[in-house]
């Protein structure tokens, strides 16, 4: 009994573990764009601290003292090491800024599922899980014809399967079946 405890308390803590540094990994690789939701905060300035920004159109967010900074395209460290740049080079001495994502931008679902539309991205987001999330499949859906248009490639469609993974921005289509 003991044992078979400490086995599982093991594997808990091995799972949260893994997930905590998968998502870190994920954090330092993720491309910031339009719709994400970032928090800033700059150590000892709680005046210059932003909570959950959304980044502009445009690819920027507004920040204290310094304006419209353009973040589209860097990741989370790029963005860390571009407001301490922009802080020290006129107001403050080695400031320490931190970044962090508090929400991915949306994935899209359209063609045979029961509710298609934008959904809120999740870390581990695959194809079956997004379609679950828009209610499953019609009754009229191809269960071997589903696309995905990358975010950074609208214009090409690839095949994918229900384990395929989905980012964010990405667009899911479900074909209709004719049997």
């Amino acid at each position: 009994m003991y044992v078979r405890k400490l086995i599982q308390i093991t594997v808990l803590l091995c799972a949260t573990f893994f997930s905590c540094v998968n998502a870190t990994a994920s954090e330092n690789t993720y491309r910031l764009s339009t719709d994400d939701v970032i928090s800033v905060t700059v150590f000892n300035e709680p005046d210059l601290n932003l909570k959950e920004t959304k980044i502009n159109d445009d690819g920027t967010i507004s920040v204290p003292l310094l304006g419209q900074v353009n973040i589209q395209g860097k990741t989370v460290l790029e963005v860390e090491t571009l407001l301490n740049e922009l802080f020290e080079k006129d107001y403050l001495v080695k400031p320490q800024v931190s970044v962090s994502i508090d929400e991915f931008r949306p994935f899209y679902i359209n063609g045979e599922v029961d509710k298609p539309g934008s959904y809120a991205f999740r870390t581990g987001m695959t194809v079956e899980i997004a379609i679950t999330l828009a209610g499953g499949f019609t009754e009229r859906a191809s269960r071997k014809e589903i696309f995905l248009a990358s975010e950074g490639n609208k214009n090409e469609r690839r095949k994918v399967s229900l384990d395929d993974s989905v980012k964010p921005g990405d667009i899911i289509t479900i074909e209709e079946s004719f049997f």
